[in-house]
């Protein structure tokens, strides 16, 4: 089975359950956490939903994760070739899920080795305040996870990426002054109350629950 033809059926399955449901896109999103965008996709055939999301949405609709894989019209049972192509697709998509988990991780620790040689070199030459790489590692690092996220089309942990950023870069900021210039410029956190509420109104202007309901996509 091609991904093209196994992306369709399961577009054609989630709408038809989500109608079933009697959900529309943005209501059906709001109880996935997603956007009416994302579902759509997937109604179309352009996207695909995760393992956990594919299990979230049998739940959801009160059917198995084999039905929503299996061919409109046909049932999971009735024949093993069908079996074996669910039980296939679970496992390529469990394990792309978890390579981009292990690209995360070896990304971060990547982030924290390169504070941690620095400090060390730092260190070794008896400049002071050598621990002030780690402090830049905090936005570094979730720069770079929000860039392989946004990469891989998924914004889930964005709005919480980009607050780490901000305040991780007004943490350092405030750090450097004090530590090398005895300045404490604390009211530099003043500025992360409306970064904050930017980041918040934001992602609140595309959350489903706040744009219009699409009736049917």
């Amino acid at each position: 089975m091609d991904d093209e033809k196994l992306r369709s059926q399961i577009g054609v399955n989630i709408a038809s359950r989500r109608k079933q449901a009697g959900l529309t896109q943005a209501g059906l999103a709001e109880k996935l956490n997603y956007s009416d965008k994302a579902i759509s996709k997937w109604e179309r055939g352009e996207s695909i939903p995760d393992v956990v999301t594919l299990i979230q949405l049998a739940q959801l609709f009160r059917v198995t994760v084999n039905d929503l894989l299996a061919a409109p019209g046909q049932q999971p049972e009735q024949g093993m070739p069908l079996q074996q192509d669910t039980e296939k697709t679970v496992e390529k998509f469990a394990k792309r899920k978890a390579n981009k988990n292990i690209i995360l991780s070896l990304s971060s620790v990547l982030v924290w080795f390169v504070a941690l040689l620095v400090f060390v070199m730092l260190s070794s030459f008896g400049i002071p305040h050598a621990w002030l790489p780690f402090a830049y590692a905090i936005p570094a690092n979730a720069i770079v996870l929000l860039s392989l996220r946004c990469a891989w089309h998924e914004y889930r942990w964005n709005r919480e990426l980009i607050s780490a950023i901000v305040w991780g870069a007004l943490l350092s900021a405030h750090l450097t002054l004090l530590t090398l210039f005895h300045f404490n410029m604390w009211k530099l956190y003043l500025l992360g109350i409306p970064g904050q509420a930017a980041i918040f109104l934001w992602f609140r202007l595309f959350t489903p629950a706040r744009k219009k309901e699409n009736a049917d996509g």
